[in-house]
């Protein structure tokens, strides 16, 4: 694999360069998701473009082996940050796996599908490509993610957190804020007994849950009472019965501000919610052993070390064998999310550790193709999954 890995790696360093030079927002990543898609077909994988409806989205497949094993690459940015979670690093790692387990694919016994997941910061992509059947069939699927140095590469043992996003919008009446305040019902002001009531709550939520939001829209004028209001906000825990408990709890908030000002209150969610993620154990034994073959650490985490931040290969991995590990930048100090992190992703320790994740994702696919029990039992999965 390392040959037919290093074949591709010039051109997979350009692309992922590419990639991180020019940042796309969720569902608007035509040049990343048109330089990737050329690439593959380059390497023979026939393409579906538009994959699910998303226009971002593609597939390509390879081989026809019984064992379909999909590689998810994303490379989406966020505002404002660029590639402050190293979506370049990802999609630079992934399509690398997919290029080294191309040549071995009839060998392996399996038919190779490299999806392209549009949306992982904002949207669900891979929730919808998941509810569209573009997963459908599918036995394995596996991807991995950048972080700061000192990440262990290890992820058995860590999960991430659910998470659901929504809009409340107040509505109250609009008056003049000098001459008659009194006949108003000021919006804003329920959006602020809103953070005041989450800001209290949060002393009584575990550690393990998170609360975050903030007021997009809340006024146009001082001269005017409010009569709208929007507060953004999302809710955040490890299992599926804990981020509902404190949904309700959250929304409790909200409707006591409505009624405390007497507006009135909408909630609606903005995107799909993203569950939390399963590691499979067997396949993150696989990923071990070649990371730390490579030289990099796959200590234990620590037993109180469960992870944290969510994402959409959470609902991947809820119906499929599926590992998400992550991989440590080297001199990556940055938080994720930071235009510190975004530097780093940049960087050459960065580009050089991307190549060591495409080499474990594609040992770990060899790995478990090549052991009869493994493979049996991950092609019954997909049998499972689609109810056969």
């Amino acid at each position: 694999m390392d040959e037919h890995l290093g074949a591709w790696r010039p051109r997979v360093t350009g692309l992922a360069r590419t990639i991180h030079a020019n940042p796309e927002l969720s569902f608007e990543e035509h040049a990343a998701a048109t330089a990737i898609t050329a690439l593959l077909e380059e390497a023979g994988f026939s393409m579906e473009r538009g994959t699910g409806g998303l226009p971002t989205a593609f597939a390509g497949t390879l081989g026809s082996g019984e064992l379909t094993v999909a590689v998810c690459i994303e490379y989406d940015s966020l505002p404002e940050v660029g590639h402050a979670c190293g979506h370049n690093l990802i999609a630079g790692a992934t399509v690398g796996a997919a290029l080294a387990l191309a040549p071995l694919a009839d060998e392996l016994g399996i038919t190779l599908k490299a999806i392209g997941t549009p949306a992982e910061e904002h949207g669900g992509g891979k929730a919808l490509l998941l509810d569209a059947g573009a997963f459908d069939g599918v036995g394995l699927a596996l991807m991995a993610h950048p972080g700061t140095e000192g990440y262990t590469s290890n992820p058995i043992g860590t999960s991430s957190q659910a998470v659901g996003r929504f809009r409340a919008t107040f509505s109250g009446q609009a008056a003049h804020a000098a001459a008659m305040p009194h006949l108003g019902v000021n919006a804003a002001d329920a959006a602020v007994l809103s953070q005041v009531a989450v800001g209290l709550l949060r002393q009584q939520t575990p550690d393990s849950q998170r609360i975050a939001l903030f007021v997009s829209e809340a006024g146009v004028a001082t001269n005017i009472i409010p009569d709208r209001a929007v507060v953004e906000f999302e809710c955040r825990a490890f299992t599926l019965g804990e981020y509902e408990t404190l949904l309700g709890r959250v929304r409790r908030c909200f409707e006591g501000a409505a009624h405390a000002t007497g507006a009135t209150l909408a909630i609606e969610p903005t995107e799909p919610l993203y569950e939390p993620l399963v590691q499979d154990e067997v396949l993150a034994a696989h990923w071990n052993a070649a990371m730390g073959s490579r030289g990099r650490d796959v200590s234990a985490p620590p037993p109180s070390y469960r992870g944290g931040g969510s994402t959409d290969m959470g609902n991947i991995s809820q119906v499929i064998p599926s590992i998400h590990p992550m991989f440590g930048v080297p001199g990556a100090d940055a938080p994720i999310h930071s235009a510190g992190f975004t530097a780093a992703a940049g960087t050459l320790e960065a580009y050089e550790v991307m190549f060591d994740a495409a080499f474990s994702l594609a040992a770990t696919v060899a790995a478990a193709a090549s052991d009869p029990v493994e493979k049996a039992r991950l092609t019954a999965a997909a049998y499972a999954a689609a109810g056969v």
